[in-house]
């Protein structure tokens, strides 16, 4: 059974979502087994001029109303939706508005982009049960929204946990998330 979204040709499905800065995201969904990429990008704003995608220095500077997201093409034979919202959910702050750690405004919202009722419904569901087992303190403000568009970030955003590992970003936010990952999510992992 599908659960998600949309498949392309090979059978793989997508999923966008924004959880603080897109380097973290990205590097927690890609070392997931059955994820065939995930691409940092930029989604939830008003359109730029036509035929060009916004530029971190538009998003960044708040100027867009787009969020740093990520992509996930994955296929689930392997990794159900409902994995990935687990590993989302448990590798973020779902409960602060427009913040995740030092990295404070809009475009680092909480928000989960979906692509049709199916997969809306699968997020609202997954939700209420997190809301219903009081898994927080505080209330869930992750946003829901139907994907309108997702523009790809600038080349250099590309794996760059990967290509930095030793940058101070790095070290002090993406490894401790990654050391979580492999301690609750080893059975995912690649």
């Amino acid at each position: 059974m599908k659960d998600q979204a949309t498949e392309n040709d090979s059978n793989f499905s997508e999923a966008v979502f924004g959880g603080g800065c897109f380097w973290c995201l990205e590097a927690i969904f890609a070392r997931l087994k059955g994820v065939k990429s995930a691409v940092s990008g930029y989604a939830g704003g008003h359109a730029p001029a036509k035929g060009k995608n916004p530029t971190y220095e538009e998003v960044s500077g708040g100027r867009t109303g787009h969020a740093e997201v990520v992509h996930v093409e994955f296929d689930p034979k392997i990794i159900s939706y409902h994995d990935l919202l687990a590993v989302f959910f448990a590798l973020h702050e779902p409960t602060t508005l427009n913040r995740q750690g030092a990295d404070i405004g809009t475009q680092y919202r909480s928000i989960i982009f979906y692509y049709n009722e199916k997969q809306k419904k699968i997020v609202e569901e997954f939700v209420k049960e997190l809301e219903n087992e009081k898994v927080y303190g505080s209330p869930i403000v992750t946003e829901i929204k139907k994907l309108e568009k997702f523009f790809p970030a600038e080349d250099y955003h590309q794996k760059y946990f990967e290509k930095n590992p030793c940058a101070a970003y790095c070290q002090f936010n993406i490894s401790p998330k990654i050391a979580k990952l492999r301690q609750k999510f080893q059975k995912l992992l690649k």
